[in-house]
């Protein structure tokens, strides 16, 4: 069953809308966030955690949350300056070693949602595309529709790619502010793009993901 890592051209473009979307869609499809910075216990329903948990009709408690997402710091902030606001530093390997225990038990498939963007540091040593090739997943590629992410997505994808890591899709989640329909931006990524640009209207509801679980999850033969 076909897994993938979902990140993006960076933050507040949509991954856990999108991956919530995909979840509700794909019955039987699981997910996991394993890192969250900017995690208030006060309402954590409301996190990306929580969502995620929601999307797979699943109780959003402390405990349920703590399965999916070990790592959760309080700081809005990229992972390793997170972490690091606490004493702490991401455990790198261990981090691998979830995510491997998660996709080695998934029969129905994986969504590994990251944090922030494809370029956002873990550690001293390791970004985000560390974390995708290692783990060696497609990657799905959230991009906005505002003013600017066509080059911001031409960038991360290019980004991507030069690291061997493929994209599968781009998820194009309609921004608030797009200056342009969503056919016009999709229109002008897939010309320098060799991967489908999968459009998320603003709003997306299960009927609007439902294509897009089509093409990411195609029938297996037989």
């Amino acid at each position: 069953m076909r897994s993938y890592f979902v990140t993006a051209t960076g933050t507040d473009t949509g991954k856990t809308f999108c991956t919530a979307g995909l979840l509700r869609a794909r019955p039987g499809l699981g997910a996991i966030k394993p890192l969250l910075s900017g995690y208030g216990v006060e309402d954590i329903a409301a996190t990306d955690s929580g969502r995620i948990l929601a999307a797979m009709g699943q109780p959003v408690t402390p405990e349920r949350i703590a399965a999916i997402t070990p790592w959760r710091f309080r700081a809005p902030l990229s992972p390793d300056m997170a972490a690091a606001r606490e004493g702490q530093a991401i455990p790198y390997d261990q981090l691998l070693e979830f995510c491997r225990g998660w996709l080695a038990a998934a029969k129905g498939g994986l969504l590994i949602e990251g944090a922030g963007g494809a370029a956002v540091p873990l550690t001293a040593a390791r970004l985000t595309a560390d974390w995708i090739k290692d783990l060696a997943l497609p990657a799905l590629l959230v991009s906005g529709t505002y003013l600017g992410s066509i080059s911001h997505c031409l960038t991360t994808a290019e980004f991507l790619l030069k690291r061997d890591i493929p994209i599968a899709a781009v998820l194009l989640n309609e921004s608030e502010t797009a200056p342009v329909s969503l056919a016009e931006t999709g229109a002008a990524l897939a010309r320098y793009l060799p991967c489908p640009i999968l459009p998320v209207p603003r709003h997306a509801g299960e009927t609007d993901f439902a294509p897009l679980v089509a093409a990411l999850f195609p029938a297996e033969p037989g």
